[in-house]
């Protein structure tokens, strides 16, 4: 039986981001956190479904699709930023890092949503409030993992940091698919917890420097008939984006 999320309040949030590391918030919460509304929320889970496939996956698998967006948040301006490679070193990311990867870029409509600008200000305040007022640097990636294959993997280098400040993982849907738990980890101790993210647009938002995270692979739920695990994963990083000369 999956484990349900423990929840925290958005009057909560800012100390069990402190004290914990973490914080999961249910959609209503991060609904009110972001100031968009749940039928945005529902109107933008279309785009999931034109996504491209991710051709760097050095394990061979074909289960990931998704696209990429950059933005630098400061204040209350929110701004794109011309496209660019998604990059992370190899000290944060073993299988994949070290490279530019290239990914198709979101959906123009769905950059340019004054709903999408009011969602990254309401995480970069709550960066702020983490860390201090300053401009945030902001990578934005739409996820499918599906099952065609048999199994699909949402974090195929296990466990690991992003090398940001702050992460949000958003559950977008499930789709006749069994798996796909959550892990949480201390990253200086052996501390953790686990649950498994159920509800269309809750949350899941990490302190990059002290916590681990991966999700486990999924498989179909039916045998033989494929499922998905759509997600949205936004990471908010001080000083500028990663890149080769960090």
């Amino acid at each position: 039986m999956a484990l349900a999320p423990p929840l925290t309040s958005l009057t909560e949030l800012d100390a069990r981001l402190a004290n914990d590391g973490f914080a999961v918030l249910d959609a209503p919460a991060f609904s009110a956190l972001t100031d968009v509304a749940p039928s945005t929320f529902a109107r933008w889970a279309e785009y999931w479904d034109d996504l491209r496939r991710d051709e760097y996956l050095r394990d061979g698998g074909r289960y990931r699709q998704r696209r990429h967006g950059g933005f630098v948040v400061e204040g209350e301006a929110v701004r794109a930023v011309p496209h660019r490679a998604h990059w992370q070193s190899l000290d944060y990311n073993a299988l994949h890092g070290g490279i530019e990867r290239w990914f198709e870029p979101l959906h123009a409509e769905f950059a340019a949503d004054p709903a999408w600008f009011a969602l990254l200000r309401g995480l970069a305040r709550t960066a702020s409030r983490l860390r201090g007022t300053q401009p945030w640097f902001v990578e934005a990636h739409p996820f499918r993992i599906d099952t065609a294959d048999g199994i699909g993997r949402p974090t195929p280098e296990g466990a690991h940091r992003d090398g940001v400040d702050l992460v949000a993982v958003v559950l977008v849907a499930r789709h006749s698919i069994k798996g796909g738990e959550t892990r949480v980890f201390d990253a200086h101790g052996t501390q953790g917890v686990r649950f498994t993210l159920q509800e269309p647009w809750s949350a899941l938002l990490l302190d990059d420097e002290r916590v681990v995270h991966e999700s486990t692979p999924i498989q179909p739920l039916v045998p033989g008939r494929s499922g998905h695990r759509d997600t949205l994963v936004i990471t908010l990083r001080r000083g500028g984006f990663q890149g080769p000369t960090d």
